[in-house]
């Protein structure tokens, strides 16, 4: 194998991934933004095509501000990378010790949100694109690296490229875990709609993607309810006038690994209302992370089973709703799920509307990709460990033969979405070494 990555690559990719991060490229749609979802997140777009045309490539800037992308080469044929310059808000800024938007390098790694998801890695792959130019490596297939900005939110970024921009011949998205991730559960969230209730008023879950860690009751049901609980076995709390019933939090692809509030709430009320939405709940979800009672045992060999998450509930006098989280098999029938799950509804007065949809991935282990990218990433690490599976979603899903390669490492600290996010420079420079040689090996031999 070449050595490509040298020195100046490294400090060249560690210095503009501090310029990226500067800019706080989290979402704001305010109607006096001239741009789809804020200056700050096309501002990080063009400076970023702006250091793509430094580094010698022919920059497109989507007009509407979407998207862009970067070439380098004329091939017909292409290698697609797929990245995102768009991050979560900080969240509380007095559990940061550093400027989340500075990066600021310390204790061997790179601090500031986005240095993990996905600037970082976004950026070890450009100046690995970079080093194999500079070696003087002939291609043969066009590169493309394709900047979305709408990827910690509705992906409406990469839906409007693909309307737009031509089809890549394969292509990956270094936003995930090495070794590598070849196929992605389907992703369907959606809400039951139901009329309201004058008795009974809950707003339980905070976002679709995370099992409720906890629920809260108010109302003249609370001592029935700790009867309840207590002869279940279901933990509690009560602080002053509300009842909590506690869970364990995780996202949703993990739910099997969560215990879901809402579900125990639900199982303590059912003897004590004639409330549908409760009664279906209690009946067809209950704590079952794999909706067995809903649609029976979904799974398959390549990911899995099915996993069901009662995310959120909301009970008022004017409405009901139950959100869901479902992570789909990747040879599932999603029609049919839906068929289950909206006739199953309406007998308990609930009406289906799908909120999102994201389509699986799967490219067969076999395939030139994969086994290109396994064996770049063995042979440089010297882990044999076998492609992963997920339930997770990222960008790779949005084209034909495309996977998530790296640039978590198995031994890299998770801190992505979380104060103090980091990367390692050890990571930064492992991720740059492997990358150059992957597009060498798919784009230039």
């Amino acid at each position: 194998m070449k050595t490509f990555i040298q020195e100046h690559h490294q400090q060249a990719c560690l210095e503009t991934i501090k310029t990226l991060i500067a800019y706080p490229s989290y979402l704001r749609e305010e109607s006096k933004n001239p741009t789809p979802f804020g200056q700050d997140i096309q501002a990080v777009l063009e400076e970023t095509l702006s250091i793509c045309k430094n580094l010698g490539m022919k920059t497109y800037l989507d007009p509407e501000g979407y998207y862009g992308y970067a070439d380098y080469g004329g091939s017909k044929e292409s290698l697609a990378i797929l990245c995102h310059l768009d991050v979560v808000p900080p969240g509380d800024l007095n559990l940061w010790a550093t400027d989340p938007f500075e990066g600021v390098v310390k204790n061997g790694a790179l601090y500031g949100r986005g240095s993990q998801d996905d600037k970082g890695p976004a950026m070890a792959a450009l100046y690995a694109f970079k080093a194999v130019v500079d070696s003087g490596a002939k291609f043969n297939k066009r590169i493309r690296f394709i900047f979305g900005t709408d990827e910690e939110t509705l992906w409406r970024c990469l839906d409007r490229y693909n309307e737009m921009e031509e089809k890549s011949t394969m292509g990956f998205a270094p936003d995930a875990e090495f070794p590598l991730t070849y196929a992605e559960k389907g992703l369907l969230q959606v809400k039951l709609h139901g009329s309201g209730d004058d008795r009974l008023s809950l707003d339980c879950g905070e976002a679709l993607n995370v099992v409720p860690g906890s629920a809260n009751y108010q109302g003249f049901l609370t001592n029935n309810l700790i009867k309840e609980l207590q002869l279940l076995g279901f933990d509690y709390t009560m602080n002053q006038n509300t009842l909590s019933v506690k869970g364990k939090s995780v996202h949703s692809k993990d739910a099997p690994e969560g215990i879901n509030a809402i579900a125990r709430l639900a199982a303590a009320l059912a003897p004590h209302t004639k409330n549908k939405a409760i009664a279906f709940i209690n009946a067809m979800l209950k704590e079952e992370a794999n909706g067995q009672s809903l649609f029976g045992t979904i799974q398959d060999e390549d990911s899995g089973k099915l996993t069901v998450n009662l995310a959120t509930l909301k009970i008022d006098p004017e409405e009901t709703v139950i959100g869901l989280d479902l992570r789909i098999p990747v040879t599932a029938d999603k029609e049919q799920l839906v068929n289950v799950l909206t006739k199953t509804a309406n007998k308990y007065d609930l009406v289906y509307e799908e909120f999102d949809y994201l389509s699986s991935l799967y490219v067969p282990k076999d395939s030139r990709l994969v086994t290109t990218l396994l064996d770049v990433y063995r042979e440089k690490t010297g882990d044999l460990s076998d492609p992963l599976v997920s339930g997770g979603a990222t960008f790779a899903r949005t084209m034909d033969n495309c996977v998530a390669f790296g640039a978590v490492f198995p031994d890299s600290e998770v801190t992505f979405h979380m104060p103090n996010e980091k990367m390692a420079l050890d990571d930064i420079y492992r991720s740059m070494d492997i990358y150059a040689e992957a597009i060498y090996r798919l784009a230039c031999q």
